[in-house]
């Protein structure tokens, strides 16, 4: 019984409604809502972290991929297959023997499949259990093999002895068959009999290789001598490359059944197979392990439904379990550890970039990162939604611990850049300057050591010439001292003045500008500054983390996603944590290795201050003169 249409419920996350599905008859119902308010049409079954078995029930076609049609006919046949569905909300680990419908002829095939495997396992509570369910196909095909063998002993005419008999008339059945129609044939037809024995362009081929007993050309050849009305002899006159093999059949099979005999006539043939047939036959009706009894596979189908159903439709017509925080969404595989930070939502991709070409357009900052544990390898791509980008580079180590808590050595092989946080966009424009200022200072003082080693190493080269010149050749006066270039000496000093004047001018403007300004204006016009400075950066950084998405992610990795899934400012720091100290923890600031204070920092900053001042106050006079 199908319960009513229900009253619709959804709750807002991530931007758009989501439907609530708590309740049998919400999950009943899926087929009737609407699939533009579904979260997602279709989800891969590989690279999520939910139960495979489940999903390959429910993927009916076999395409690898869940769709909503084949969700909505899961939901249906395990409706149909209840005696009440209720139990499908109910998160039992199996299907009650009580709650299974048995009023029709799949019914009760499911039904007593439950019961005999209740009474197999001994269990007196009636809960088929999904692992009971997944083992009943083993215990089925064990039970199947055991009447398989318990049939065969009718079928052994030689005991033990059977299984080489069969084995050796299998062996030149074929070859066998073959002679007694060529000798049908000469019966037939006397020229038959020439034909069909080996010509002699075939023989005359043989004789110009060397020859081995199982060579192709001499096995393709008859296995005796083709004639009318004669029996298949056993010792001699066979074919070379089938001798072993007649005498075995001889051994085994002819000797045993027929009696000891050096021929075999086509009817002596004939009550071989037909001695051996029940034992061809049992052979042949051997159960195959991997094929599932229907019955049991159905049990085994509806146990996972009823287990798994409401998990995979709040996975997949919304994504309850990733924006309410209660549990692990099916496509979060794990969680990243690395700089100080635990980035939880990491998936998994077969080809990073493929994948971040997709992936780039839900601006987040991605970290792709190779994992391997033993001689597993494994590749994720996880969102850093908190902190800063800055001590993420390619070929960083961290590790990864999977859904079953199993660690994996990780190593960042690619990273997408997108902005993290506004605290990162706001001291952005000063960490750049910064690094300028050092990467300048870095290049004018390695110009200088470069320029001092060039001007040493040219001096003691130079030294070196003199001291041979003066040995080889009669002494000579120097040359005299070039002239001091008085106008080049002060165009350059004029050069100088002109630019420390600009500097101190500009300096002193701004300084008489803000000094010029009332105390309590200071703070303000700080603040003006900073956000001159900070400000387009931070704006620019808002906006990209406004304007995240989770949907080209998923879509990368084969999700059909029918959402604008957005990961906020506020939820994307949840979903990477920062390090914290832990509640009451005792935190001693004593650091025996910093580095020492000095107190000439303090008095150069104190002599800074106070020319500063002096400048300050005599650039003011001269403003306001």
């Amino acid at each position: 019984m199908t319960p009513d249409l229900p009253h619709w419920r959804f709750f807002r996350a991530g931007g758009f409604d989501q439907v609530r599905l708590d309740t049998a008859a919400e999950l009943l119902h899926i087929g009737d809502l609407d699939q533009k308010l579904w979260v997602a049409l279709s989800c891969p079954v590989k690279g999520i972290e939910f139960d495979a078995r489940t999903l390959a029930f429910v993927d009916g076609d076999g395409d690898g991929q869940v769709r909503a049609p084949e969700l909505i006919a899961a939901v249906q046949w395990a409706a149909a297959r209840l005696k009440d569905p209720a139990v499908l909300a109910q998160k039992l680990p199996g299907v009650p023997l009580a709650a299974i419908r048995d009023d029709d002829e799949e019914g009760r095939a499911i039904a007593t499949a439950a019961r005999e495997l209740l009474a197999d396992i001994g269990s007196g509570d009636g809960m088929v259990t999904v692992a009971a369910a997944n083992a009943a196909q083993t215990r089925h095909a064990q039970r199947a093999l055991a009447a398989w063998e318990a049939a065969g002993q009718s079928a052994r005419p030689l005991g033990d002895a059977t299984a080489a008999a069969h084995d050796a008339l299998v062996a030149v059945a074929e070859k066998v068959e073959d002679w007694f129609v060529r000798c049908r044939l000469a019966a037939y037809d006397a020229r038959a009999g020439a034909a069909l024995n080996a010509a002699d362009a075939a023989l005359a081929a043989l004789g110009s290789v060397t020859l081995k007993t199982d060579a192709e050309g001499i096995a393709a050849l008859p296995l005796a001598h083709v004639q009318s009305g004669v029996a298949l002899p056993l010792t001699n006159g066979l074919n070379p490359a089938w001798a072993d093999r007649m005498q075995t059949l001889r051994a085994a099979t002819v000797t045993p059944l027929l009696g000891a005999r050096d021929t075999l006539s086509e009817a002596d043939w004939a009550a071989l197979k037909d001695k051996l047939a029940p034992y061809a036959a049992w052979l042949a009706a051997k159960p195959d392990a991997a094929v599932e009894a229907d019955a049991v596979r159905q049990l085994e189908r509806l146990a996972h439904y009823v287990r798994d159903l409401l998990a995979l439709a709040n996975n997949f017509v919304a994504f309850r379990d990733f924006y309410t925080r209660q549990g692990k969404a099916t496509f979060q595989i794990g969680t990243l550890y690395l700089d100080g930070r635990s980035a939880e939502l990491c998936v998994a991709v077969n080809d990073p970039a493929r994948h971040a070409a997709l992936a780039t357009l839900s601006r987040m900052c991605l970290v792709y990162c190779d994992c391997v544990r033993g001689g597993e390898k494994l590749s994720i791509a996880a969102a850093f939604t908190a902190g800063d980008s800055d001590q993420l580079m390619v070929g960083r180590n961290g590790v990864f611990y999977d859904r079953l808590g199993r660690d994996w050595d990780a190593t960042i092989a690619k990273i997408v850049e997108h902005p993290i946080s506004l605290r990162q966009a706001f001291w952005s424009p000063y960490k750049r300057l910064a690094r300028f200022v050092g990467e300048q200072l870095q290049k004018l003082a390695a110009s200088k050591a470069k320029a001092s080693d060039d001007k040493l190493t040219t001096a003691v080269v130079d030294s070196g010439k003199k001291v041979g010149s003066v040995a080889a050749a009669p002494a000579t006066p120097p040359p005299p001292p070039a002239p001091f270039d008085v106008a080049k000496f002060a165009g350059i000093f004029a050069a100088i003045g002109l630019a420390l004047g600009a500097i101190g001018s500009a300096l002193a403007a701004v300084l008489s500008g803000f000094f010029s300004l009332v105390w309590w204006q200071w703070p303000i016009a700080i603040a003006g500054l900073v956000l001159v400075i900070s400000g387009p950066a931070v704006i620019l950084a808002w906006f990209k983390l406004r304007s995240r998405n989770l949907g080209p992610i998923l879509d990368a990795n084969g999700w059909a996603i029918n959402a604008r899934a957005k990961i906020n400012i506020p939820f994307g720091t949840s979903l990477t944590q920062m390090a914290q100290l832990p509640p009451n923890a005792e935190r001693a600031l004593t650091d025996p290795y910093a580095e020492k204070k000095k107190p000439w920092g303090l008095y150069l900053v104190l002599v800074a201050a106070a020319l500063l001042g002096a400048f300050v106050w005599v650039a003011r006079d001269n403003l306001f003169r």
